[in-house]
């Protein structure tokens, strides 16, 4: 079989470094004997030809003389994170990080400690992988310290020297392997890397919840995330972040249904894939990782669409259109198709037809108030509730087409 090896795009670093706002900056930045880089994900993205959203500069400089350096030349500088090195600086609208070179001191698992330094190769061997190490200076040659070029080309994520110093430095880089796994790897996972991450898995409890959640949702959000997930699940890591999940097959078929619908890949709708359907297990996922509470409404209306059948039950599209958040309301077609896929093989055909009729309902809201209620003498209190109730059922049973004078007719006398 042939070696994988994809085609890295070099000229495309030409325009990196000649984007008319990076050179204003790495010109104001400029001095005797100072240097300022691209660095990590802008350089590996440009190579691999994917879309470049923020630029990442370090620099030689201190924090202080980015500051001072940035506002002479007219630029607006931020102190983002003055005491760990970075600097925002915003030019005409656009803004770069800006961090001086580090060296770590002291780490203990979820921080470091850090001093300033001026050598690139230092500073690049506190990153995690060999290509995130890739950096590109201002005469437009790429630094490659860690062979992390050839790895990038190869598809293989490997970590900068020791896989296991690396990760005690900070125990979600576990999870972040299997990110970069699941978006650049190819093959099989680095086997070093594999090993370390399964004798340094429990330093995962360590960390807070909201920085796991944040990993995982990134991850999740990956073209495929599958095949990371089952080597997470192989190396024991998958059921420390995830141990309310359940048949990790329904992912596929979702996956596979959102692309076949034409709808993009959502983070969350494929959590809500991997869980068990069980308002118990969610309600468990939502207090453990701090979900907010627009994530956890989500994740309810996944689990109670779960009792509507509009295939074989028209009305139930009526309850759910109205019932559900409209993003929920999306999860649960693409959830419904999916399950229709396997067992029958017609998903596709189903889910386009619940999306045309649910557009054709959008926009249908309940014409009742209390307040009209009210103006016919009815007092407020629970009766009231329970009459809105009423009416709100007989709406939606009429598949939304009864107005407002029809409804209040339909009181009794």
């Amino acid at each position: 079989m042939k070696p994988f090896r994809r085609r890295l795009k070099k000229t495309a670093l030409k325009a990196l470094i000649r984007e008319d706002k990076t050179q204003a900056l790495l010109a104001a930045l400029a001095g005797t004997g100072e240097e300022t880089r691209i660095i990590g994900g802008a350089v590996r993205n440009a190579l691999l030809g994917a879309p470049v959203e923020d630029i990442d500069l370090a620099t030689t400089l201190l924090p202080q003389q980015v500051m001072e350096k940035a506002a002479a030349a007219g630029f607006r500088p931020v102190p983002t994170g003055i005491e760990h090195g970075t600097v925002t600086v915003v030019v005409s609208g656009k803004p770069f990080e800006v961090t001086t070179l580090r060296r770590d001191v002291e780490t203990d698992g979820r921080r470091a400690v850090v001093a300033f330094s001026r050598d690139f190769d230092e500073d690049a061997g506190r990153r995690d992988f060999t290509f995130n190490a890739l950096s590109l200076d201002g005469e437009g040659r790429l630094h490659d310290p860690f062979e992390g070029l050839a790895d990038l080309a190869e598809g293989r994520v490997r970590f900068i020297g020791d896989p296991r110093a690396r990760i005690m430095e900070d125990y979600l880089r576990i999870l972040r392997f299997f990110r970069f796994y699941a978006r650049y790897g190819h093959g099989q996972p680095d086997r070093e890397a594999l090993l370390a991450i399964v004798a340094l898995r429990d330093g995962l409890g360590q960390l807070s919840v909201e920085r796991v959640w944040m990993e995982l949702k990134k991850l999740l959000a990956t073209q495929d995330p599958s095949r990371a997930l089952r080597w997470m699940r192989q190396g024991g890591v998958y059921p420390l972040v995830l141990p309310e999940s359940g048949d990790m097959d329904n992912l596929d078929s979702v996956m596979a249904m959102e692309s076949a619908l034409g709808i993009d890949a959502d983070p969350l709708r494929r959590l809500e894939a991997l869980l068990q359907p069980r308002i118990d297990r969610v309600q468990a996922l939502v207090q453990r990782l701090k979900l907010s509470a627009r994530e956890a409404s989500r994740l309810r209306g996944y689990v109670s669409a779960l009792g509507y059948d509009p295939v074989s039950r028209a009305q139930d599209l009526f309850v759910m259109v109205h019932r559900l958040p409209p993003d929920a309301l999306t999860d649960a077609i693409v959830h419904m198709a999916a399950r229709v896929e396997r067992l029958s093989g017609d998903g596709e055909a189903t889910g386009r037809s619940l999306i045309l009729r649910t557009q054709a309902l959008e926009g249908a809201s309940f014409p009742v108030r209390a307040a009209d209620l009210m103006a016919l003498g009815h007092k407020p209190g629970p009766a009231l509730g329970q009459m809105l109730k009423t009416l709100e059922d007989l709406w939606v049973e009429s598949g939304f087409a009864l107005s407002q004078a029809e409804l209040l007719e339909s009181l009794p006398e």
